[in-house]
Formats: C-alpha cells, sequence, structure tokens
C-alpha cells in the first residue's frame, strides 16, 4: 500500500536524522565566536561573515556584532544559582549520561578562568575555592560518562583587575538521536531551574517609571 511505503521512508529518514552528527564549537576571547556542524555541513554562525566584509568606513560608524554583546544583555547567573542548578540538574542528567553519555565528545576543552579580585578580594578568592571544589568534584565522574580527550581547565584570581576574564575552546557533538534523548530527561528539571532563576533575579533590574526623586534644594 502506498501509505506503508510513505511511512516506511518517514521512518528511515527520521532514522538518518537521528543518526547524523551535530557540533557546537565556541571560542571565548576578546571577540565570542561559534561554529555549528550538521552532518558534512560546516556554519559560522557568530561573528557572521557579512558582518566581517563590511566596508571600513561603515565599520567605523558601527562596530560588527558578536556573542560577547548578546552575552552581556543575559542575565548571569550568581554562584547561588549555580549551586542550584547543580542540585537540580546533576541528578537527572547523570542518570541521563550513563544511559547516552558514550556518544557525546568533548573535544576541544580548554578553559582559563580569572576572577576579578580588585573590587572583593575576599570574594573574590572564596569564589576561587567554591569553582574548584565543584570543578573536582563534577570532572571526574564526567569524565567517566562520555568522551572528554585531553581537558584542561584552569582557574585563577587576579587580585588588580576589576573584570571577569576568560579564555578557552568547547567544543561538543553528539547524535541527534541522542540529543533528543537526553532533552525529554532534562526537560521538566530544566524548567523547574529557569522557573526559580527568573524569579530570583526578577527585581533585579528597577522599572522604567521607577525614577528616583531629587531633593529639593536646601532654602
Amino acid at each position: 500500500m502506498l501509505w506503508l511505503k510513505i511511512l516506511a521512508g518517514i521512518t528511515v529518514l527520521f532514522a538518518l536524522f537521528c543518526l547524523t552528527r551535530l557540533g557546537v564549537r565556541i571560542d571565548l576571547g576578546d571577540i565570542v565566536s561559534a561554529d555549528v556542524t550538521f552532518g558534512f555541513l560546516h556554519f559560522r554562525v557568530a561573528p557572521s561573515k557579512a558582518e566581517k566584509k563590511k566596508p571600513k568606513e561603515e565599520t567605523m560608524k558601527k562596530e560588527p556584532k558578536d556573542l560577547t554583546k548578546t552575552l552581556k544583555k543575559i542575565q548571569s547567573p550568581t554562584l547561588k544559582d549555580l549551586k542550584t542548578a547543580y542540585q537540580i540538574l546533576w541528578p537527572p542528567s547523570e542518570r541521563a549520561l550513563r544511559r547516552f553519555g558514550r556518544g557525546i565528545r568533548v573535544h576541544p576543552l580548554t578553559m582559563s578562568l580569572t576572577l576579578a579580585g580588585k573590587n572583593d578580594p575576599a570574594g573574590a578568592a572564596e569564589a576561587y575555592g567554591d569553582i574548584c571544589a565543584v570543578m573536582w568534584a563534577v570532572m571526574p565522574p564526567l569524565e567517566e560518562l562520555i568522551d572528554i580527550p585531553k581537558p584542561s581547565l584552569h582557574v585563577g584570581v587576579d587580585f588588580d583587575a576589576a573584570d571577569l576574564r576568560v579564555r578557552g575552546q568547547v567544543g561538543v557533538s553528539l547524535r541527534i538521536g541522542t540529543l533528543l534523548a537526553m532533552g525529554f530527561d532534562l526537560l521538566i528539571p530544566g524548567i523547574r531551574w529557569f522557573i526559580k532563576f527568573q524569579k530570583a533575579h526578577k527585581q533585579d533590574e528597577p522599572k522604567p517609571d521607577q525614577k528616583a526623586e531629587t531633593p529639593p534644594a536646601a532654602a
């Protein structure tokens, strides 16, 4: 029957789609760039080629966009948020990785994180200890669950710096079927953490109509 042939064709196409490998590579530096691979196809998603080929006059008027500006607009999670994310997401993530983890490859994984300690040396030192504790607690079991050849991670504190510095390269590749399966396992815990994150930072930015009133001048 025709409908059986159509169903068989859809099934074969879906199976091939699930077996296709999807990869993402992010380079962190002064400019954040990202590349995506889909099977044999390769795409540069940020910064785009069109932005790179702008004339010099336009470049002087308007700087090229890159992921760095986009990331600055996103609410950065605090250390407390990261701890909550670990408590909520790690148990289901570990279960999902035990089932599908060997189909995930993380290469390269080179990361250098330098905390700024100029404004708050004690806070930077405390954050350094917490990040190192989390890193050494997570990385050994993670390396057993997924394929991470030759990871290189470094965390430091610069007490003369006022801004956080992040440098490195991160590449992740996996089959789309593996991604879909893990996504279903992590969907509900991920939504729970996102709702808590949004509630915790809902009042961080003041509303536009709430402006500070200037005190009247003294007579």
